[in-house]
């Protein structure tokens, strides 16, 4: 074998060692992650995906939604609530930040939806105002008490419906997320407090999913 030979075999080994790890970068970065790295982000998948009832409510906006028809995109459902003294904001800060980190084909397969808990005094514009303070983006829905609580109870993270009579009254609810799939149906939680490098890490390959 000639130098001149010598060389262009090297070339040629070294070109398909660096096709060789780039295409296994390639395939790690896409793979969807193991139902433990998930738990370990605090993501639990339900066995088998649970029908979201068909309710009616009104977005940030002030049009109807029909929850049911949340449907295209990986939905976070938060039930909170405007006038929450820490919890609320906690939360919505640190999704805030968690979205700003992913990259942006997951971002576009994602949305935020905080589900207020106090339809009493988080009317859509309310709703609007507050999103607004974290991420324009992040949607709302009010409703009834009633269509409240069989929300919150279908997708299994319910609230305590507070005294309205009382001023300055707070609204018991749970910090969990409800995760809902593009099919619209609901695929498990993200459990709080939430650690924003680990749910960085997991959701691009979460919302890869059907």
């Amino acid at each position: 074998m000639t130098r001149t030979q010598k060389t262009v075999f090297i070339l040629v080994a070294l070109v398909a060692v660096i096709l060789g790890l780039t295409v296994n970068k390639v395939l790690n970065d896409q793979r969807q992650p193991t139902s433990t790295e998930l738990i370990d982000a605090g993501i639990i998948l339900l066995p088998q995906s649970r029908t979201v009832p068909s309710l009616e409510m009104t977005d940030q906006n002030g049009q109807p939604v029909a929850v049911d028809q949340l449907k295209g995109k990986w939905s976070l459902l938060f039930f909170g609530y405007t006038f929450c003294p820490d919890i609320c904001p906690t939360t919505l800060a640190q999704l805030r930040q968690v979205k700003s980190e992913l990259p942006k084909e997951a971002v576009d397969k994602l949305q935020v939806i905080l589900v207020s808990v106090d339809p009493n005094r988080d009317t859509p514009a309310q709703l609007k105002q507050y999103l607004g303070y974290f991420d324009a983006d992040f949607r709302g829905l009010t409703g009834s008490v009633e269509t409240l609580q069989k929300l919150a109870n279908a997708v299994s993270i319910p609230f305590i419906p507070a005294d309205t009579s009382k001023p300055n009254y707070t609204v018991d609810h749970s910090g969990n997320l409800a995760v809902i799939g593009p099919d619209g149906k609901q695929r498990g939680f993200i459990r709080a407090p939430f650690n924003n490098q680990k749910l960085i890490a997991q959701l691009p390959g979460l919302v890869q999913r059907d």
